[in-house]
């Protein structure tokens, strides 16, 4: 028990650090190459997917490490929002890794946190599920509100990009792509969400069976 509660910790505490790191630096990259002004900038920066999955990612292990107690500890503790958070992260990274990473070379400190946010991140956080995330209480119906999220913020890119004429990704560019493309884009990317999320309670379910079996 205490080899497991060590190992948890030295994740949530890793997890923790890397996350924050790679969000702030990611920060510091965009607005020391800003192409606009600078609230427009901010508002781009929190208009990637990516960049709110690992904020959520590293809000989660903050306050599981240092106030699991508080009101958002309790938030963050529970089974659902640790699966959602999981299905977020994860998909940021396979999207990423399957379709986005060929699409530029970055270099230096870019690669870096590219990698922190993309891949590194993801991996810790859904080890850090597979091992220790409560899944007592995921069922199937879980699944439909994790998607509210995703889909509401395809709404958001669409409407925003409308205004402003910026897309955070080349997969949702209207202007590149036409509504048409984009709409099955966006389509795919939700089935993409779907489906991860019944891997994962199908995950969380074989776990529990194999925890009863066993006790």
């Amino acid at each position: 028990m205490e080899d497991t509660s060590a190992a948890k910790k030295i994740l949530l505490t890793n997890g923790a650090a890397l996350a924050w790191i790679a969000v702030i630096f990611q920060f510091y990259l965009i607005m020391v190459n800003r192409t606009a002004s600078i609230p427009e900038t901010v508002i781009r920066f929190f208009s990637f997917f990516t960049i709110l999955s690992n904020i959520v990612v590293a809000l989660c292990f903050t306050y599981l490490l240092l106030m699991p107690r508080s009101k958002w500890g309790k938030f963050f503790a529970r089974a659902e929002t640790q699966a959602a958070t999981a299905l977020y992260i994860g998909v940021t990274g396979i999207i990423y890794n399957f379709i986005l990473r060929g699409l530029w070379k970055p270099q230096g400190l870019q690669l870096v946190v590219d990698e922190l946010l993309h891949s590194v991140v993801p991996v810790l956080f859904i080890l850090y599920w597979l091992f220790f995330a409560p899944k007592k209480t995921l069922q199937w119906k879980s699944i439909f509100p994790w998607l509210i999220f995703p889909f509401v913020y395809c709404v958001y890119s669409l409407i925003r990009g409308a205004i402003a004429g910026f897309y955070p990704y080349p997969f949702i560019d209207v202007n590149l792509l036409g509504y048409g493309r984009v709409f099955l884009n966006i389509g795919g990317m939700i089935l993409v969400f779907l489906c991860m999320s019944l891997l994962l309670v199908s995950i969380a379910k074989l776990l529990n069976r194999n925890i009863d079996h066993i006790l």
